[in-house]
């Protein structure tokens, strides 16, 4: 496994791009209301990410080995839709939860991030399966420093998932990220502590856990690219890049309008 580590001016170039990422979710929170659709919020993204940022949005045309060509500009997964789903003419509607998934390239480099949105009130279990998912994302960034391993990463997200009565997708991961979109290391949302790759200071990686309120089976739809639980019950998903730093992790997708850090985990890492 051939791990890219940054340089100096390598993590400050990720770092505005992760910042820019989290600007897209602050500009669009406000749109994300019952009757807007999908379709309306990728052209919104897209044209704040180009016009306003002088940004790429990296999903547009995005094709790794046997996939078309990712037809629009950001991914948008709704209620059972796990992640990459495509936004199209469909309106949200009150009590939908739609996860908004965003990377830009800036000065080639990309930031990668994603929220999960609650469109209007939704229900007990939604919401807390959004809450629980967010815990799940940083209890994982808690486990990062130098020394530490990936499975000590995906072990904290799954217990904590499991033990909430939610399961854990498998088929998908977090990944290293720099001037590629997708970089070694694949970083697991489950494993046994102490096992993987050991963290070095300078890597880069998302930790992007998916979490279900009913069974961790998927299935493709046939776009060829909106994943969705095979039970059809609710799914959800955040996301940050993350940089290990000499004594823990910088959280690079941070911005003004970003959600804070739950209580559960406030106090167990050093972050910025």
């Amino acid at each position: 496994m051939s791990v890219t580590i940054k340089s100096p001016a390598d993590i400050e170039k990720m770092r505005i791009a992760g910042r820019l990422a989290s600007e897209v979710l602050d500009f669009i929170e406000a749109h994300v209301q019952p009757g807007v659709t999908t379709e309306a919020l990728d052209r919104l993204c897209h044209d704040y990410m180009v016009e306003q940022q002088g940004c790429v949005p990296a999903p547009l045309n995005y094709a790794p080995p046997g996939y078309r060509p990712y037809p629009k500009s950001i991914c948008s997964s709704i209620n059972h839709q796990v992640c990459h789903g495509v936004p199209g003419p469909k309106a949200l509607k009150k009590g939908d939860i739609v996860n908004l998934d965003i990377t830009v390239i800036k000065d080639g480099y990309h930031g990668d991030t994603s929220r999960m949105f609650q469109v209007g009130a939704t229900s007990i279990l939604a919401k807390r399966l959004c809450e629980v998912t967010y815990e799940c994302l940083w209890l994982g960034i808690a486990q990062v420093r130098p020394g530490a391993r990936l499975g000590d990463i995906g072990h904290a997200i799954q217990r904590h998932a499991e033990g909430c009565g939610f399961s854990v997708v498998r088929e998908f991961c977090g990944h290293g990220i720099g001037t590629k979109f997708h970089e070694e290391p694949q970083v697991l949302h489950y494993g046994r502590p102490g096992t993987g790759l050991e963290l070095r200071e300078g890597m880069i990686f998302t930790i992007e856990p998916m979490i279900n309120a009913g069974k961790a089976a998927i299935s493709e739809l046939p776009d060829g690219w909106t994943i969705v639980t095979k039970d059809r019950s609710l799914s959800a998903q955040w996301e940050h890049t993350i940089l290990v730093t000499a004594d823990g992790a910088e959280v690079l997708t941070r911005s003004a309008g970003a959600p804070g850090i739950p209580e559960l985990v406030a106090d167990q890492f050093t972050t910025r």
